[in-house]
């Protein structure tokens, strides 16, 4: 039965080929009358043109955008949206990208779940970098149907090692209290700060005496993530009596080492590994943000106000984005830590 007019036709082509049906449709004419084509693609047999063609047809898609190949997606989706994203998060893709080098001359539109899976499975990494990978195929996938270059998101069909169990382990009531009764000595200071207000050990250094607002009793500081960066936190009543020796000091930094500079994480290690050598304990500085949020947890704190505090993304929608909380709340928060 003949196409309809306009509809495509599917040829066969001389010669001894893989794929030797042209699926096309004829676009216009040249100036001397012969038709000019529209290359849909090529088939195996002439039952598989038909089919691309009906496909084609009933949803028509770019031809060029067609042929795109995976490098080419990536290409063009990190170029408009790593601008966008942290630089953690970027230099995490980046990464993850390195481990899809067998896919990168594949044709988007013929990338299966099965090759991104290979890629997940065969990075030779843990499954930090396997969640990585991961992700990256899933910003592809959404950009890829943006374009329209595909019908539905392969990469939610693939899998990741699971996150193992933390090892991580909190100090006890004891131990929070051995570290009180040598508050005066140098640099115990920083750990009932980090016990008391969860910081993360970058985020304790970085903090700028110039955000420090002994007034409100806040500090403003926070990196790594969207909701980790410049959030406030109250400063706890117990360890306000630190943060103002630290701000009468008048270096830039609020934690400076002897020459005012400030102190640097490798520098903060060796310091930190002396206190627990003093204090008989094997904990490291992020064991703290573990006590913290525990210790709130334990005493009943509302959980959008422990995230805010953290610096964490709440799981749950509703908190997330429609409930909101005052520095008041969050300062009854954390004074709940004794």
């Amino acid at each position: 039965m003949k196409n309809p007019n306009g509809y495509g036709t599917v040829v066969k082509l001389s010669g001894n080929r893989r794929h030797p049906f042209a699926v096309r449709k004829t676009v216009g004419w040249n100036e001397k009358g012969h038709p000019i084509y529209q290359s849909i693609g090529y088939t195996s047999t002439r039952e598989e043109g038909l089919m691309l063609l009906a496909e084609f047809n009933r949803n028509p898609y770019d031809i060029d955008l067609h042929k795109i190949t995976v490098l080419e997606v990536y290409h063009m989706w990190s170029d408009r949206d790593f601008p966008k994203m942290s630089k953690g998060s970027v230099s995490s893709l980046k990464s993850a990208w390195k481990h899809c080098t067998s896919v990168y001359q594949l044709k988007y539109k013929e990338l299966k779940a099965y090759q991104m899976q290979d890629c997940i499975d065969n990075c030779g990494c843990g499954y930090s970098t396997q969640w990585a990978i991961k992700n990256l195929f899933g910003h592809l996938d959404k950009f890829a149907l943006e374009l329209d270059i595909i019908v539905k998101c392969n990469s939610m069909l693939t899998t990741a090692a699971p996150v193992p169990e933390t090892t991580k382990v909190p100090f006890t009531e004891e131990e929070i209290q051995r570290v009180w009764e040598r508050q005066s000595e140098p640099w115990f200071d920083s750990v009932l700060c980090f016990l008391y207000m969860g910081w993360r050990i970058s985020e304790l250094l970085s903090i700028k005496s110039a955000n420090v607002n002994l007034e409100e009793g806040t500090i403003l500081s926070g990196t790594k993530t969207k909701n980790g960066k410049n959030r406030i936190v109250p400063i706890h009543p117990r360890i306000l009596p630190f943060i103002e020796a630290r701000y009468a000091e008048g270096y830039e930094y609020l934690f400076t080492n002897k020459n005012g500079k400030r102190c640097c994480g490798a520098t903060y290690y060796d310091l930190w590994k002396d206190i627990m050598e003093q204090l008989q304990m094997t904990h490291t500085p992020h064991e703290c943000r573990h006590t913290f949020r525990s210790r709130l947890d334990s005493a009943g704190g509302n959980k959008k106000c422990i995230d805010l505090l953290m610096g964490h993304k709440s799981k749950d929608t509703g908190e997330r984005v429609y409930t909101h909380k005052t520095i008041q709340e969050l300062r009854d928060t954390i004074c709940l830590l004794l």
